[in-house]
């Protein structure tokens, strides 16, 4: 999601159940002060996993107990298991709109809202940290034709990306991110048809790009799919027409993509797809109108975005204070991870919570708790997470920053710790 531009959208904590100073852990980078980087020339021989990355266990981390719950015997739940937690690189192949990237240096949008080009060093940095699983966000619409035809160097610049992940052994997920607009898909009737042309053309070209890599890679239909600009953007009214309508054409798109990437062959006859409802919210997907794509592979994992509860991890006026031993902090992780797991889980139906995580209020030991107590929620109930990771670290934005990538560190290895130490085996 483009969380540099979706503060004032996101109101209330209904909405969000889809969806900078030194502390204890010493003196932390200013993004805004980095200078332009580019992508140095490295072998995979040249870069292996580093030793330690994390430090010496944090004292920080808290010792979690919840509830263990049943969860089904199969290979939706096997594969979700194997994901374990993972990372976003964000605002990275996602950026859009960008006003001083002239025509002809479409590959400035790489770094254009995180300040860094990626390089290998950041996709070891992940894996040595514990990660198994790396989102790359991206949007298309900015990178493609009159016919919707995908600039060959963005689309190996992606493939690039995500053939370093695939060298650490790491899941991949590539999805379709800010293209959610009239001029290509936007999830009402009255743009049924244009959607329907502008995703067709573009899952086509992904779907042959990556049709041979094995199931290790992932594709996900939609981003956050909504009514982009009307006062139901980030807050689903379920008894209104004109969301029903949204919720029935995100129905229709994730068929569509679903149906997209089977006949385009190869191992995607087979592979793993994941499919948001309405704005990846819990709401959009407890909505009784949503439907989980028909799949001949029986292999659709339900996605969900989940900034929750919203006042400590997304609300910067909110609250900086969250302990796991306070109900009123972790009752609406539970209740989501409850709708969740009834829902779905039991029904045999595989969950990944796409993105999720709490933004610096200089409050680290807070963060540290929540990270450990909501991924131990999650899979206590057979549901995998991945943090949203903006490469933002100061500054007055929103800043979810955990990977330096300028010198692939760690600023607050203590968080991380706290989500290995959640999501490992109980």
């Amino acid at each position: 999601m483009n969380l540099c531009r979706r503060a004032a959208a996101v109101l209330t904590a209904a909405a969000l159940l889809f969806c900078a100073g030194c502390d204890a852990a010493g003196s932390r980078p200013a993004e805004s002060s980095v200078p332009e980087q580019t992508v140095p020339e490295t072998s995979a021989a040249e870069v292996s996993v580093p030793e330690n990355v994390l430090g010496a266990p944090s004292d920080l981390v808290p010792e979690i107990t919840v509830d263990k719950y049943a969860v089904p015997e199969n290979e939706g739940m096997d594969f979700i298991r194997e994901l374990k937690v993972g990372w976003n690189l964000g605002n990275t192949f996602d950026a859009s709109d960008v006003r001083s990237i002239s025509s002809g240096s479409e590959m400035d949008y790489e770094k254009a809202w995180c300040g860094q080009i990626t390089t290998k060093q950041n996709i070891a940095a992940i894996k040595a940290a514990g990660f198994q699983t790396v989102r790359i966000p991206v949007s298309w619409h900015n990178h493609v034709d009159a016919e919707f035809r995908i600039a060959a160097d963005w689309m190996a610049r992606v493939k690039e990306v995500a053939d370093w992940c695939r060298e650490f052994d790491l899941y991949v997920i590539i999805n379709t991110h800010h293209d959610n607009a009239e001029d290509f898909y936007y999830p009402d009737s009255a743009h049924a048809e244009s959607s329907k042309k502008y995703l067709t053309a573009v899952w086509t070209q992904i779907a042959e790009t990556f049709r041979d890599y094995d199931t290790h890679l992932i594709l996900e239909s939609l981003n956050e799919p909504r009514l982009v600009g009307t006062s139901y953007e980030w807050s689903l009214d379920a008894d209104n027409e004109q969301c029903k309508d949204a919720v029935s054409c995100i129905n229709t798109l994730n068929q569509l993509f679903v149906d997209t990437v089977r006949a385009s062959g190869g191992n995607n006859a087979e592979r793993w797809l994941l499919c948001p409802g309405y704005a990846a919210s819990a709401d959009g997907v407890s909505h009784p109108d949503f439907r989980v794509p028909d799949d001949p592979a029986g292999r659709v994992i339900v996605s969900v975005h989940a900034y929750t509860p919203y006042n400590f991890a997304l609300n910067k006026a909110g609250t900086k204070e969250w302990s796991p031993d306070d109900p009123a902090d972790t009752g609406e992780i539970l209740d989501l991870m409850d709708m969740l797991y009834g829902t779905f889980v039991l029904q045999g139906i595989p969950v990944l919570i796409g993105e999720f995580g709490a933004l610096n209020k200089d409050n680290l030991e807070a963060r540290v708790a929540f990270s450990a107590f909501y991924t131990r929620a999650a899979r206590s109930r057979g549901i995998s997470c991945l943090w949203w990771d903006n490469n933002a670290f100061a500054g007055s934005g929103e800043n979810f920053g955990l990977l330096y990538r300028r010198g692939s560190t760690f600023p607050y290895p203590e968080i991380v710790q706290g989500l290995m130490k959640g999501s490992s085996p109980e």
